[in-house]
Parts: structure tokens; sequence; C-alpha cells
């Protein structure tokens, strides 16, 4: 007889369609890298050249601008769930992440305890 391993919600990437966003918000000492082929179709989702978007929308030549809150300038405050307002032509970090693991921000209460008051914060807008 073998053992199953126990489900984990955290595990299971169906619960990001249900999350507010945990990981569009920068935390201290994390960079989201943005490489050319990422800037480039960014670019193509606004009809814009990659210079344009560049200039725009990235800061330190490979990341995204932020809100004073930390959240990424492409995080929605109007809905709850489905916030990415360039979920198509997201980076390729945004679209591996959690890479095959589970939320790291369901799985440790220290990374909730940091953004769910962010969270709640922008989500407060709603109403």
């Amino acid at each position: 007889m073998t053992a199953t391993a126990p489900y984990i919600l955290s595990g299971n990437r169906m619960y990001c369609n249900y999350c507010p966003g945990y990981c569009c918000y920068r935390l201290k000492g994390a960079t989201l890298l943005l490489d050319a082929i990422d800037i480039n179709r960014i670019a193509r989702h606004f009809n814009i050249s990659d210079g344009e978007a560049r200039n725009k929308y990235i800061v330190e030549r490979n990341t995204f601008k932020t809100r004073p809150d930390g959240s990424c300038i492409f995080l929605s405050n109007e809905k709850m769930c489905g916030r990415c307002t360039i979920h198509a032509a997201r980076p390729r970090q945004c679209r591996e992440f959690p890479y095959n693991d589970p939320c790291p921000y369901l799985e440790r209460e220290d990374l909730l305890n940091i953004i769910q008051p962010k969270v709640e914060e922008s989500l407060q807008r709603l109403k």
C-alpha cells in the first residue's frame, strides 16, 4: 500500500486564479528581472517601441517601476483577483512563479504578514 502526499492548496497553481496578487508586491531585496524578450513582449502589448517601454515602465535597466506601496505598476486596484493588467504579456518570471514549488506567500507566515496589509490597503480602494 502506498501513501499519498497530503493535498496542499499552495501547491495548486489554480490558486493563482483567485489570489489577490501577493507576488506582485516587491519585498525588500527582491527584484523582478526583465530580459529583452520580456520588454519586447510588453512593448508589443502596448504597440510601442522597446525604448518607449523601457522609458515608461522600467527602472534600473531590468525591473518594473513600482507604486509607493511596492506594488507593480500593472497591478489593477479595481478588482480582487485577476489583477494583472498585462497578464497576456507578463514577464517570464511572473509566468513561471512559483517555479513548481508551493506559493511561498501561503507557506510562510512571515511573508504573508508583510504582504497582506499592503494587499488589504490597495483593495480598500474598491469600496
